[in-house]
């Protein structure tokens, strides 16, 4: 039920193409990166408009697939689990179906056409360990895939929920401070069942009122707001707000596979995390030891990125790139060329694979 598609209607008739996203919509972006669910009213003072305009301009973004909010489990849930990215090299000439095919599983959190040594690039996580080599060697069975190279995570520095725009000042991002949604991010806590269903009944719309989850669940608004609000701030699911790159100036990106010391990986996944083009810092399983998922102004903006990374950690050698050709899917949303998003699989762990 969960693994299939849905439309979110960006692509209506009547609601024009815009090219890139204004001042206003870059910072009610990352206003609602710091406080995902805060009242519209709550974050006109900052941004200087009212309510109102807010509201309907949000209805925009969403309904053109310019921008949305994602609701799915935390990384803390990954030490219960497992979460890779897979390398995947195809037929040429069934490169576009299979990347299609793959982005309707719902452990298929991503899935990128890139260039490298690969065709496509998945990030994919399952409850358990076994089911990601289930998923594995599922994988593998399919027609179309000639090879695969799997790289688990064993920690996460940084995820891209926590990346965020520049497009406030110092004095909004203050007073926007007591809004912010922080959860906490080492929670034990596995997902019970009635989480995975608030989860589930928010991953579409993150803003979704507590009223229309509710009459979903059939559960009395009040307990609905309570495991919510334990939901979050236990740290167990987070809310992500994500824009179509190209859109909002991020017009590429790139997975960097680097090498470091052992005794030096805690200290080198921390600083790529503060490196500003950082959206993703893990420590994986594989000939590399740490990669970065990196988004990008222009391409050129690489091979800075890599500089700084050398400057800050001096041991590290860079073993490998994928650079993204264009994203099929990512967490959950169906893209368009340009980054839209055209459709939703909602991310679901539990799935069992096919």
């Amino acid at each position: 039920m969960h693994g299939s598609a849905a439309s979110v209607g960006p692509a209506a008739a009547d609601t024009p193409s815009r090219g890139t996203l204004d001042e206003l919509d870059l910072a009610l972006v990352n206003a609602l990166q710091m406080a995902p669910r805060a009242p519209w009213a709550q974050l006109a003072r900052p941004l200087g408009v009212d309510a109102a305009t807010l509201s309907r301009r949000w209805a925009r973004l969403r309904a053109s697939g310019e921008a949305w909010i994602t609701c799915h489990a935390a990384p803390s849930q990954v030490a219960h689990g497992a979460l890779a990215l897979i390398e995947v090299s195809c037929v040429p000439q069934a490169r576009e179906a299979l990347a299609d095919r793959l982005a309707r599983h719902p452990q298929a959190m991503s899935v990128e056409l890139v260039a490298g040594s690969c065709d496509l690039l998945l990030t994919v996580a399952t409850a358990t360990k076994s089911s990601m080599t289930a998923y594995v060697l599922a994988l593998g069975r399919d027609e179309a895939v000639t090879a695969t190279r799997t790289h688990l995570v064993q920690h996460l520095y940084q995820d891209g929920s926590e990346w965020r725009m520049d497009s406030l000042s110092r004095d909004q991002r203050r007073d926007l401070a007591e809004a912010e949604d922080s959860a906490a991010r080492t929670a034990a806590a596995i997902l019970a069942p009635e989480d995975r269903a608030l989860m589930f009944a928010l991953a579409q719309d993150g803003r979704r009122s507590i009223a229309s989850i509710a009459a979903e669940l059939d559960r009395p608004e009040s307990t609905v707001r309570r495991l919510l609000h334990s939901l979050l701030h236990g740290g167990r699911a987070v809310l992500r707000v994500d824009t179509a790159h190209v859109h909002s100036g991020w017009r590429s990106s790139a997975t960097i596979w680097m090498s470091v010391p052992p005794a030096q990986l805690v200290s080198a996944g921390d600083e790529l995390s503060r490196l500003r083009s950082t959206r993703m810092a893990a420590s994986v399983s594989s000939e590399a030891n740490l990669l970065s998922v990196v988004w990008l102004h222009t391409l050129d903006d690489l091979a800075r990125y890599e500089a700084q990374a050398a400057a800050r950690i001096t041991s590290v050698r860079v073993l490998n790139r994928a650079v993204n050709l264009r994203w099929i899917k990512r967490m959950g949303r169906l893209l368009a060329d340009d980054g839209r998003s055209t459709g939703f699989v909602p991310i679901d762990l539990w799935a069992p694979v096919a």
